[in-house]
C-alpha cells in the first residue's frame, strides 16, 4: 500500500493499480522498456491489474513474466467493462492509467486517474477526465514509487 497527504485531496491510501495494455505500457504488441522492471516493484506495494480487449492477440505473452493479474474484457463496450473492474476492486484505494476513449470512465472514477499519450498518443477524452497527464509510463510508475512527486503536482 501506498499512503500520502496530498493538500485539498486528504489522506490516500492507495491499494491497487489498473493499467491499460495496449498504448499504455505496451507498443506494438510488446512491453515497453522499463516497464517490467518498474512493475516488479511495484508489485510489492500493490496489487496490479492489467486490463485489455487484446487487440494486438498478445496479453498472455507479454504478462507471462510479470507479477500482474490479467483481466481479458471483450471487444466492444471497453469502457463500461473497465469501470466496472475499477469499481469492483474499489475505486477509492485504486489508481487507473491508460490513453485511450475506452478508459475514460476508469480513469474519471478512480482514486486518481493517469494519462499517458506516449507514442501511441491518447484521446482528449482521457486526458480530460484524468488528473495528470505524464508523456511517459515510466514516468508515471516513478510518481507512485516516489509518492512525493504527486503530492506536488496534485496539491491544491
Amino acid at each position: 500500500m501506498i499512503d500520502i497527504a496530498i493538500p485539498g485531496k486528504g489522506k490516500l491510501k492507495i491499494k491497487r493499480l489498473v493499467l491499460d495494455l495496449n498504448g499504455t505500457i505496451a507498443l506494438d504488441g510488446e512491453i515497453i522498456d522499463g516497464v517490467a522492471e518498474r512493475l516488479d516493484r511495484l508489485s510489492r506495494l500493490l496489487d496490479i491489474f492489467i486490463i485489455t480487449s487484446d487487440t494486438m492477440g498478445s496479453a498472455e505473452r507479454v504478462t507471462k513474466d510479470l507479477k500482474i493479474k490479467l483481466y481479458k474484457i471483450k471487444k466492444g463496450n471497453e469502457n463500461a467493462q473497465k469501470l466496472e473492474l475499477i469499481r469492483k476492486i474499489g475505486e477509492r484505494e485504486t489508481v487507473a492509467i491508460g490513453n485511450g476513449s475506452n478508459d475514460v470512465l476508469m480513469l474519471k472514477e478512480s482514486l486518481i486517474g493517469i494519462c499517458i499519450p506516449g507514442r501511441e498518443g491518447a484521446s482528449m477524452d482521457a486526458m480530460m477526465a484524468s488528473d495528470l497527464n505524464i508523456s511517459d509510463i515510466n514516468d508515471a510508475f516513478d510518481l507512485l514509487l516516489k509518492p512525493d512527486r504527486l503530492v506536488a503536482t496534485l496539491r491544491k
